[in-house]
């Protein structure tokens, strides 16, 4: 079934997608393949990576598509070009009979540009032509065919500043943490913190925007010191200590009725940051509650719904879940 998604300008995704089956097929090269298909799907769209980590088996990526007014044809060739970069033949021709139909105006002119603005601004439209991409090119290097993909994505809209913004960032960093792969998020390189970390420019602007305060600039290392504080808390060292098996963790919440620290807490899967459906303040979450609710054709609006389990500093969801932890 469709899943109806809020869509508004300056909008900000988590999205998350599977492979088919679960099946872990993606290693490291089809990592790097897949890691630079997102920056380059993402420029084309119009789309701001702020953070993405990318497994084995499935992908996340936290995805900014700022407001944005008329595009002038010569930004719209570059990021055609940015999409189709190869100089075959065939994409050198194309470009150039777009750019002479562009140049020419008229009726031509406008379905072109028409056509182009369709694929941008929007996470629908983004995933699509990322999994598409991505999948013709695994399968032509795997001798595979047939879908790559379980579903359709999951979305989850994060309000755009402060603390939600940046306990989603922290919680996609976390993932091979979570999966055990690495005791810090620093040294898995298929993450937007790692590359941040790296020294990529576009990753480190990503950081500095989850962590301006309402939409002040913030330096880049002054970004870093922050997103490691909360992927770590006090002392912003990893701590072996600091993980917890999903049955430990399901005895604190359900069980002891207790609650975890927030950085234990975000060592464990929990379905608020992929089920939630909207994710961020009280005040955010009802603000978009009966949009969303109206897309479903629910009579009635739920509300918001506080987490549990940890100090979370007063963030919500909009959908109740039974079980927050996987």
């Amino acid at each position: 079934m469709r899943e109806h998604r809020i869509k508004y300008s300056g909008a900000i995704y988590h999205c998350m997608t599977r492979a088919v089956g679960g099946a872990r097929l993606f290693k490291n090269r089809e990592k790097e393949m897949l890691r630079r298909m997102l920056w380059q799907v993402a420029d084309f769209s119009g789309g701001e990576i702020l953070t993405y980590c990318l497994m084995s088996n499935h992908f996340h990526v936290l995805i900014h598509f700022p407001e944005s007014g008329p595009l002038a044809d010569a930004e719209l060739m570059r990021r055609y070009r940015v999409l189709y970069p190869k100089p075959n033949k065939y994409q050198t021709a194309s470009a150039r009979v777009l750019e002479r139909k562009l140049a020419a105006g008229g009726e031509d002119a406008a379905k072109i540009r028409e056509q182009l603005l369709a694929r941008m601004g929007d996470v629908s439209e983004f995933m699509k032509t990322l999994k598409q991409r991505f999948s013709i090119w695994f399968n032509q290097n795997h001798g595979r065919f047939g879908t790559l993909w379980a579903e359709r994505f999951k979305s989850v809209l994060v309000e755009g500043r402060g603390f939600a913004l940046q306990t989603m960032a922290a919680y996609i960093d976390l993932n091979p943490v979570r999966a055990g792969l690495v005791e810090d998020p620093k040294d898995y390189r298929w993450c937007g913190y790692a590359e941040a970390v790296g020294g990529s420019a576009l990753a480190v602007r990503g950081l500095q925007r989850i962590w301006s305060v309402y939409g002040g600039p913030v330096d880049g290392a002054d970004a870093l010191q922050a997103h490691r504080m909360l992927l770590f808390g006090k002392g912003a060292e990893p701590d072996a200590g600091g993980r917890i098996s999903r049955e430990k963790a399901l005895q604190v919440l359900e069980k002891e009725g207790g609650v975890l620290p927030r950085a234990v807490a975000l060592r464990c899967r929990i379905r608020y940051f992929t089920d939630g459906a909207i994710f961020g303040s009280a005040e955010f979450v009802r603000g978009f509650r009966d949009l969303w609710q109206r897309g479903r054709k629910r009579p009635l609006p739920e509300a918001g719904h506080p987490l549990q389990g940890a100090d979370w500093g007063g963030l919500a969801v909009v959908k109740a879940l039974r079980s927050v932890v996987q």
